[in-house]
């Protein structure tokens, strides 16, 4: 299996229970299928780089974990369609 990072932002409007209920979505994600989280860190709200849809702040998410490739490719199809996220990067390390 390879060590990944999955980073994403959740839209700063959300209520903390629907912020939590997205995070346990992913992490849950990862370990039904045979994935193994190492940790989860929340940063919290930061400002963005620029305006998305136009918003200038987002609560980031830092995920590492460890997973095969099929793996990655759903994780990335099912970040693409939840909504209350903005952005999403899911990198080797």
């Amino acid at each position: 299996m390879t060590k990944y990072e999955m980073l994403y932002i959740l839209d700063i409007d959300l209520s903390d229970e629907a912020k939590e209920s997205i995070i346990k979505k992913f992490e849950d994600l990862v370990t039904a299928n045979g994935g193994v989280i190492e940790k989860t860190d929340r940063w919290g709200a930061k400002k963005l780089q620029y305006p998305i849809n136009y918003k200038s702040e987002g609560y980031y998410v830092l995920m590492t974990f460890e997973a095969e490739k099929t793996l990655v490719v759903e994780l990335k199809r099912i970040a693409g369609i939840t909504d209350g996220i903005v952005r999403r990067l899911i990198t080797k390390r």
